[in-house]
């Protein structure tokens, strides 16, 4: 006798059609189906196997999971949230807020007078000037995905990472605010080490800089990203910097490398500049105690 419904299938057969369905499908449309689906649905098997299907875990994870749908978002909506951070696409994407000297450039790694980047797909970074250059970008996180229960209950982590460093013949400044605030731009909480100066005749080795923090309902984040300056020069260039001669500042919430004055995002400055290159605001990173929802935005 032919089916006459879908839910005449074994529970087994449906669990695994639903493995294969896109989540936000499963939760907004299928899900209201009939109460035999939504109990599928609901259940922590389903979305082990989607983890599994993904490659979130493998099939030798030992780790406990408090909530395997909660598990399987965080790490669906595990990315770099910085638009253009490698600068890629030259300064789209970034507001200039400060633009001195010879202003905001991007230049290819290594540059002159500059040194590899630790990580060879990175191609270009953002290098500032002799005078002052600042840059900013805006994210909502609420519209990358992060819905309000998700940030207000489980308050996944927001990482941020930027890279900077110097000229070998240059010295510079680095700077870098973040900046976590409320739908109505109240600063819940502010990420602003002390500025780095660099002086001149360095190793122009990158430097890492890395924070973590909370994320809240309604949250945006802003990252200032790297800000410095460089001495004056015919080929300074510039890039997310502050301060004086030979300083850079940086990205608000950057992804990626940056050297300075050399100071950069990206790629190094040439002579006499700061580059930055804005390393990185994950969306979120893989909790490694899932319980305690150890995952950056």
């Amino acid at each position: 006798m032919a089916l006459v419904s879908i839910n005449q299938l074994p529970e087994s057969i449906l669990l695994e059609v639903f493995t294969h369905l896109p989540a936000r499908q499963l939760l907004l449309c299928c899900r209201l189906v009939c109460s035999l689906w939504r109990d599928l649905i609901d259940l922590m098997t389903l979305w082990k196997r989607k983890c599994l299907r993904e490659g979130y875990v493998t099939k030798d994870w030992d780790q406990p999971v408090a909530d395997w749908k909660v598990f399987y978002f965080l790490c669906s909506l595990r990315r770099n949230l910085l638009r253009n951070p490698c600068a890629e696409e030259d300064m789209k994407s970034w507001k200039i807020d400060s633009n001195g000297g010879d202003q905001w450039k991007v230049e290819s790694l290594p540059g002159t007078h500059g040194t590899d980047f630790p990580d060879s797909k990175v191609k270009k970074y953002f290098v500032t000037s002799y005078g002052m250059c600042l840059k900013s970008q805006l994210i909502d996180l609420k519209a990358e995905g992060y819905w309000e229960e998700l940030m207000d209950k489980f308050r996944p982590d927001i990482v941020v990472k930027d890279w900077f460093a110097a000229r070998a013949d240059c010295g510079c400044t680095y700077h870098i605010r973040v900046q976590l605030a409320s739908a109505d731009y109240i600063v819940l909480a502010s990420f602003e080490p002390p500025p780095v100066t660099i002086q001149q005749w360095n190793d122009a080795q990158w430097t890492e800089v890395c924070a973590t923090s909370s994320s809240s309902t309604g949250a945006r984040t802003r990252s200032s990203g790297p800000a410095g300056t460089g001495p004056a020069s015919p080929t300074a260039a510039s890039s997310s910097a502050t301060g004086c001669a030979g300083t850079r500042p940086p990205p608000w919430l950057s992804p990626r490398p940056c050297r300075g004055s050399h100071s950069t995002s990206t790629c190094p400055a040439d002579c006499h500049r700061t580059a930055i290159h804005p390393s990185a605001l994950w969306a979120s990173r893989v909790p490694e105690v899932p319980s305690r929802q150890d995952v950056s935005l």
